[in-house]
């Protein structure tokens, strides 16, 4: 498995938030546990909704910034929602 990813968690709030990790696993247990982003504590507990993996970190970072780019809409459909 590739060891950059982005993903895409829905908050409690129905809110979305996307980052960057090389361990979703673990990432998304630190967001339940209000250890991860500031915009995620408070907004717990998270599902995970959408990963995505590539091969090198400057491909994630980039991808990342893409996806936070996008409306609501079009996250909703990446995740299958829309």
């Amino acid at each position: 498995m590739s060891g950059h990813h982005v993903y895409v968690v829905e908050c409690a709030d129905g809110t979305l938030y996307t980052g960057y990790t090389t361990d979703v696993e673990r990432r998304v247990a630190e967001h339940d546990a209000g250890e991860g982003a500031k915009y995620t504590r408070g907004r717990t507990p998270v599902t995970l909704r959408h990963v995505e993996s590539f091969d090198s970190k400057s491909a994630a970072m980039s991808r990342e910034h893409a996806v936070k780019s996008l409306t609501r809409a079009e996250k909703e459909r990446l995740i299958g929602d829309g």
